[in-house]
């Protein structure tokens, strides 16, 4: 489809405004297309977005901005944002939203609350706090340069365009350093438990010869179609990029944190701490969470979800027979050797086992499925220290790449069998996988649509994807049932620990206590969990706030509609239309099932 640009669209606006070269009376006017108007400043908001965000791109499948990568943390860049969203509101607003059809509407208020959260959002520092052991720029440049994400080492331009932005990554290390050089003076820094796990991370990356670092991993795998003369150039500039101009990053980044940053981090663990920080976190509970409950509202939904799934469990320790209380459960869950494989590479192979089954059960309560294909694959050894148990990296719609299952194998008896079927079924089928992808794939939705997520909507389809199990056909083994209430619980503690860690004020001790005072989990996993709760604040709340109201939602439409309910029906519904806001999901369920009625 051919873009306005700024320029143009803003004289159309102007001749509609002016009638033309000669007044007309009112009833001779050409009215306004609210519609145009609106998705053209889609169109175009959604360009100047990907220009601005050239990764942004790249995971979309768009390479026209490979050679990229923007420094997002620098003043100018964070000044040109809000101008951005501050541009595109107003013009949002100009558009007469009742002339709309309802999925015009619908793309209006989620375009509006995008950038209302997103200017918000501004008032709170995070650049200063830039960097963790969870989330960093350097862990996610290794997987990009590596070639196992999304930046493609298939003709001489992707090499050309990795080299370009490896200079651009130099650029944005140094403004890290700068920014929490500001945030030590200003008292807004991060952890220092966290900032101490980053460090083997940096240091991983730091080798003797070049040729031993994964940013030579394209170079060892490079296309046998390439040319003698293009095979020695390319070589000996990623030789000479790894060591002049990639490593050096990392060790300074490495310096700093170890000379400077570590003396100045906090020995507390929560967004309180900061300044602003009750307020901040706040906000980040609105926005993860897309309601209006305070910490507190969801510290008590977390104690309860814990007690009556305890209760549950308490249900399969009768049916296997168990004799002992819940926590002699969770110690011989943990512990025993029929619950774990010896080698990384089983666990591995048995989730990508799972695929065909999960597949061909999903029939029975999908109708609509993504034409991407996915693929299991570990997480890598550099991170996998640091990293969630599961995660999802989103193919392209076009299906040129797929998406991906990352399996967590470290430490493998800290990886129970019993856990394997509901984290599937969560990342891949019928969870994340079947969500963003059946999105992308969407092309009836507005790009900003197609490509942008609500955590709530994504990760609590996710928790909802697990507790269909049963209905789904597997947790057939009272044990992999067990894994699916112990990874609900372990959502349900998030809601406990999140709000505890952030709003009262918990150290990492109480956390890890109460982890394991409540659940199948080992010291590897907890410790991972409560550092990723204390990295992303407000995050694990998605999950069981999403899951909630997809359960609520569901609940009332089988109620309403009784033997008129189709539950493939339902979850084409939820899916369709992509990532919403939760109070915007149930509007819309509440308009289908008044159209079935």
């Amino acid at each position: 489809m051919k873009l306005l640009t700024s320029a143009v669209l803003a004289a159309v606006l102007l001749v509609a405004a002016c009638g033309g070269p000669q007044d007309k009376t009112a009833s001779e006017q050409t009215p306004v297309d609210s519609s145009a108007t609106l998705h053209a400043l889609f169109d175009e908001y959604f360009e100047r977005n990907l220009e601005m965000n050239p990764l942004s791109a790249t995971f979309i499948g768009d390479y026209r901005y490979n050679d990229r990568l923007a420094n997002t943390n620098s003043p100018e860049y964070r000044a040109a944002a809000t101008a951005m969203d501050e541009e595109y509101l107003e013009r949002l607003l100009a558009i007469d939203r009742e002339q709309l059809d309802y999925q015009d509407q619908l793309s209006y208020d989620l375009f509006k609350v995008n950038r209302e959260q997103s200017l918000e959002g501004d008032q709170f520092p995070s650049h200063l706090q830039p960097i963790n052991q969870f989330y960093s720029l350097t862990s996610f440049f290794v997987q990009l340069g590596s070639g196992a994400s999304a930046h493609p080492f298939k003709s001489v331009k992707d090499y050309d365009d990795f080299l370009s932005r490896a200079d651009q990554f130099a650029v944005n290390i140094d403004q890290v350093i700068t920014n929490m050089k500001e945030g030590m003076r200003e008292g807004i820094v991060q952890p220092r438990i966290l900032m101490e796990k980053l460090v083997p991370q940096l240091e991983s990356q730091l080798v003797d010869d070049p040729a031993d670092s994964s940013f030579y991993s394209p170079i060892r795998n490079m296309p046998e179609g390439f040319s003698a003369a293009d095979r020695e150039r390319l070589t000996a500039a990623y030789l000479e990029k790894i060591s002049d101009t990639i490593m050096p990053a990392y060790q300074r980044l490495n310096n700093f944190i170890g000379d400077e940053y570590l003396a100045a981090a906090r020995k507390t663990v929560g967004l309180y701490a900061l300044p602003n920080g009750r307020d901040w976190y706040a906000y980040l509970v609105r926005v993860r969470t897309t309601t209006d409950m305070t910490p507190d509202e969801i510290h008590e939904v977390g104690l309860d979800e814990v007690a009556r799934i305890h209760e549950q469990m308490r249900g399969v320790m009768k049916e296997v027979g168990f004799e002992g209380n819940l926590e002699e459960f969770f110690e011989f869950v943990n512990t025993d050797d029929q619950f774990f494989f010896d080698e990384a590479e089983e666990l591995i192979q048995g989730y990508r086992d799972m695929s065909e089954h999960i597949g061909e059960l999903s029939k029975n309560l999908f109708e609509i499925f993504p034409n991407t294909a996915f693929e299991v694959r570990r997480v890598e050894p550099f991170r996998e220290q640091s990293a969630a148990g599961g995660s999802y990296m989103a193919g392209t719609a076009d299906g040129s790449r797929p998406g991906v299952f990352y399996a967590n194998a470290y430490d493998i008896k800290a990886r129970g069998k019993w856990a394997m079927e509901s984290l599937f079924l969560h990342e891949a089928i019928p969870g994340h996988h079947f969500q963003i992808m059946i999105q992308r794939e969407n092309e009836s939705l507005p790009e900003f649509r197609r490509y942008g997520g609500f955590t709530a909507f994504s990760e609590g389809w996710g928790l909802y994807a697990e507790s269909l199990g049963k209905e789904l056909g597997v947790f057939t083994d009272p044990y992999q049932y067990f894994g699916g209430l112990n990874a609900e619980l372990w959502r349900a503690i998030r809601l406990v620990v999140d709000t505890g860690i952030h709003a009262k004020g918990w150290t990492r001790q109480q956390v890890l206590d109460y982890m394991y005072a409540n659940s199948a989990v080992v010291e590897a996993r907890a410790v991972a969990e409560a550092e990723r709760f204390m990295a992303i604040p407000a995050q694990a709340l998605a999950y069981k706030v999403g899951q909630l109201k997809i359960l609520a939602i569901r609940a009332d439409a089988e109620a309403r509609l009784g033997d008129k309910f189709d539950v493939k029906d339902f979850h084409t519904q939820v899916l369709k239309d992509g990532a919403m806001p939760l109070s915007l999901l149930a509007a819309k369920i509440d308009r289908w099932i008044e159209s079935q009625l």
